[in-house]
């Protein structure tokens, strides 16, 4: 049985640990370097770096709190953030990332993916999206979840695979910071179309939300932020509850 994974999220601006509630509301947490090194002593299995205003304020994303993250950690580092090029994924490479997560940059050039993908393999290929409901239909938002891009998030999905993306972060808008729960009907709509691992992103508020994520097929990992951030949920105890319920975690 593949282990499900538990992964925190830091999303970066002005080089703090900032969250808010369906994208809005940005409130200030804490200092990246800290949590990382927090994340990284309480067993989480990946961590996730995003600089949240790289996109909007077209600009490339901070590699200084980067590289000290990233010395602070020994498990693997998804990073992401205004990467637009190539040149952005070598120079997240270089800073420590193990996996580089791409969003507007792959809107605005889809060819990012594919050749990414040839250059450093699929499993460094993270593409990341922000989905909210529309009409009915899951539409992919840009900047931040600030655009409307008038793409389908379900096509896209298959398209950022087929390019090579190796895994998918599926962002909730809709779910984001409430703590209702994931957005299971969008993540089976995807999961149901693609064969990579696919991170569930925005909603959860308790430990079941986790297990209820897990029984669900296609689905391998669940990020959250707020509730790790503010210790409502420690993932010690998080797995514990999860291998409880018979769900294959690394404790």
């Amino acid at each position: 049985m593949i282990t499900k994974r538990i992964i925190p999220c830091l999303d970066v601006r002005n080089g703090r640990v900032v969250k808010g509630k369906n994208f809005e509301g940005i409130r200030d947490v804490s200092d990246p370097v800290e949590m990382a090194r927090f994340y990284n002593e309480e067993g989480a299995d990946e961590l996730v770096f995003y600089d949240i205003t790289a996109s909007v304020e077209e600009r490339s994303l901070f590699t200084d709190i980067l590289k000290k993250v990233a010395s602070e950690i020994f498990i693997p580092l998804t990073v992401g953030g205004g990467i637009n090029t190539l040149d952005d994924f070598d120079r997240v490479l270089k800073c420590g990332a193990d996996k580089v997560s791409v969003n507007s940059g792959a809107i605005r050039n889809p060819d990012i993916i594919e050749k990414a993908a040839k250059k450093y393999g699929d499993q460094c290929v993270v593409l990341s999206m922000d989905i909210k409901r529309v009409e009915g239909s899951f539409r992919l938002f840009s900047k931040g979840g600030r655009e409307d891009t008038g793409i389908d998030a379900l096509q896209w999905a298959v398209d950022g695979v087929n390019s090579g993306a190796g895994e998918l972060v599926v962002n909730s808008i809709d779910t984001d910071g409430v703590k209702g729960g994931f957005d299971l009907e969008m993540l089976d709509e995807i999961a149901a179309r693609v064969n990579v691992p696919i991170i569930a992103s925005g909603g959860a508020g308790k430990m079941e939300d986790f297990s209820e994520l897990f029984k669900h097929e296609g689905i391998d990992a669940g990020l959250a932020a707020s509730i790790f951030h503010y210790k409502e949920i420690r993932i010690a105890d998080l797995k514990e509850y999860l291998r409880k319920q018979g769900v294959e975690v690394r404790l």
